[in-house]
């Protein structure tokens, strides 16, 4: 069994140039490709087997990320099935000079975890074993 928070992953892309779109703000494309990457390292380090996406709920772009700014990525499993994995995918613009942060985007995947010949594999349960991921947890659940 793996617990939530051995599940938690962070990341950072300070928003370029050739991140952006005419607008000077990161471009969804990428913003996307960077939720699906750190949400699958969540998927992976839960299920100790290659993940591949199979679903993305709707993504709510709240808030633009301008040049400069860093993208705070951050996802953790919060439920799983046989095969799947659901994670939670958050992205916050960080202000580089305050750390100051404010949520722009947000979604909820579905990995699945497979094998060397691409068939679905079984996954671990998971347990919640602290109030922390307690708390990531029934969030997750009733924000889905």
């Amino acid at each position: 069994m793996v617990d939530l928070t051995e599940t938690f992953i962070e990341d950072r892309n300070r928003i370029q140039p050739h991140h952006a779109n005419n607008h000077g703000t990161a471009h969804g494309g990428n913003v996307l490709r960077w939720m699906d990457e750190v949400g699958g390292m969540s998927a992976m380090r839960f299920a100790s087997e290659p993940c591949v996406t199979a679903h993305i709920n709707s993504v709510d772009f709240e808030l633009p990320l301008e040049l400069g700014d860093i993208a705070f990525i951050e996802a953790y499993v919060y439920a799983a099935g046989r095969t799947s994995v659901r994670v939670r995918v958050r992205v916050y613009g960080e202000d580089p000079l305050t750390g100051d942060r404010e949520l722009t985007t947000e979604s909820y995947f579905v990995f699945v975890a497979i094998d060397e010949d691409r068939s679905p594999v079984p996954v671990p349960d998971l347990t919640v074993s602290t109030s922390e991921g307690e708390r990531l947890r029934d969030q997750a659940l009733a924000d889905e």
